[in-house]
């Protein structure tokens, strides 16, 4: 396992972190390993595209999202 030292941290911070982890019956230490675990690896646990995809309420008409041909328009060159 690879280590992590954090230097330069507000005193309100540390405060906070002791705080919050006496709160939650753990050290200081395990409880920054679970505020990096929650923010770095939550997003994964996430929706799909699919998912996403699928949520999306079925409105509209397929005409509606038809591609019209661009006629462009004149260039002097």
């Amino acid at each position: 396992m690879a280590q992590l030292i954090v230097r330069n941290l507000e005193e309100e911070i540390v405060l906070a972190l002791k705080r919050r982890a006496g709160l939650h019956g753990r050290s200081a230490e395990a409880e920054h390993r679970e505020i990096l675990r929650n923010a770095l690896l939550a997003s994964r646990a996430g929706k799909s595209l699919k998912e996403h995809l699928l949520d999306m309420p079925g409105v509209g008409e397929d005409s509606d999202f038809a591609r019209h041909d661009d006629i462009g328009r004149e260039v002097e060159l």
